[in-house]
């Protein structure tokens, strides 16, 4: 990937308790982005349905990419509620063999077809598919061979581990086949005329290789200059190079997922890739307020007080005690500076950003609809 030379996170310097810089504590850092409407208790996005218009009005294909570890695939399937609220039908596409869906959505593992897995608020539906290379290159065939995928050809084709013999070969025809599929849910129209789907999301691979899997165009051209491969590619980056089509990166407070955002970016828009937003997953607020993280941070902290306050709570107070919590409040300080730089560095992109809390628990369904709303009211869907 391409690398941003700026340093994402500086070293964090000690700032005396009285200093001005103190600033970078100020009451703005202590919560996440709050919904349009206004902040909610606990500093948390209110889970109400606040926005009429999203951001992207009229996008059709949200691909969901991040690091690993920063929860993209959660963010996709919390993304994919809250587009089909109010009576929406959304289909939601994995391309790695992870059922990382499944395991989500609590239902058996997803396969080669598109099945309901999910009813949104207002009654709309959430459709999921596992799209796996030999199958989509068998639907390859039969669009354009007019071949069966069921038939003695098809048949033969996988005895003879033909299939997966052309996808290794050549990487380049998987990740057309597999976007293919992608685009066919995103174009496909009804019996009557409209759209199958409202809106397709896919939990697309991981920001290291995200340009790469969608820049199609450049992997083709050394497969096929013309022909059903070529014109399949192009159709393919017809839509994921249009106005219906939006990237969005997940990402942490963290280091090296800060600096994998800015460089997934720039990458995507260098090959003329369409980015949309930023999602900032597993926001923890701050323990202590602004003038207790300064303190923390210089190392100034009032051991006396701390101790008062400990016997006021009824417990000892031993000098070993108070050290370990001075220790623990300097920590935390430095953590909460460092996430304070991330999101500066993030804010640089000048994209639209949505903050998501770290959930106490495992993620469940019910925390997938949780996420949904915070997502709606921050104005993503």
């Amino acid at each position: 990937m391409a690398r941003v030379t700026s340093t994402v996170f500086a070293t964090p310097a000690v700032v005396p308790a009285d200093s001005s810089e103190r600033s970078r504590y100020s009451d703005k850092t202590l919560t996440a982005k709050p919904a349009r409407t206004g902040p909610a208790d606990g500093g948390r996005p209110l889970l109400t349905y606040a926005r009429d218009v999203a951001d992207f009005p009229g996008v059709r294909l949200h691909v969901v990419t991040g690091k690993g570890g920063t929860g993209k695939t959660t963010v996709a399937a919390s993304l994919a509620l809250a587009l089909a609220g109010g009576g929406r039908k959304v289909l939601l596409a994995e391309v790695e063999g992870r059922q990382g869906l499944a395991q989500l959505f609590d239902c058996p593992p997803l396969r080669y077809e598109e099945r309901k897995v999910a009813v949104a608020p207002g009654g709309g539906d959430v459709f999921a598919l596992s799209i796996d290379p030999e199958d989509a290159l068998l639907d390859y065939l039969h669009m354009f061979y007019k071949l069966s995928r069921t038939g003695v050809a098809a048949r033969t084709l996988r005895r003879m581990g033909a299939i997966e013999f052309a996808t290794t070969v050549a990487p380049g025809l998987r990740d057309v086949l597999l976007t293919g599929k992608v685009k066919e849910a995103v174009v496909r129209r009804g019996g009557n005329g409209t759209a199958a789907y409202d809106a397709v999301v896919l939990d697309a691979p991981p920001t290291g290789r995200i340009a790469r899997f969608l820049n199609i165009s450049q992997e083709v051209s050394g497969l096929a200059k013309v022909g059903p491969i070529k014109a399949q590619s192009d159709g393919v980056m017809a839509v994921l190079r249009s106005q219906r089509t939006a990237i969005h990166l997940c990402t942490l407070l963290e280091e090296m997922p800060v600096q994998e955002t800015i460089d997934g970016v720039a990458e995507l828009e260098q090959v003329r890739l369409p980015v949309g937003g930023v999602v900032v997953n597993g926001i923890r607020p701050p323990l202590l307020p602004p003038a207790a993280l300064s303190a923390a941070e210089a190392g100034t902290l009032d051991r006396a007080q701390i101790a008062s306050g400990l016997e006021k709570a009824a417990l000892d107070a031993p000098d070993d005690l108070v050290d370990t919590l001075v220790g623990e409040a300097g920590d935390h300080a430095v953590r909460v500076a460092l996430e304070e730089r991330g999101r500066d560095s993030l804010g640089a992109l000048h994209r639209p950003t949505y903050e998501l809390p770290m959930l106490a628990e495992a993620v469940d369904l019910g925390s997938l609809y949780e996420l949904a709303d915070m997502l709606k009211a921050q104005g993503m869907a």
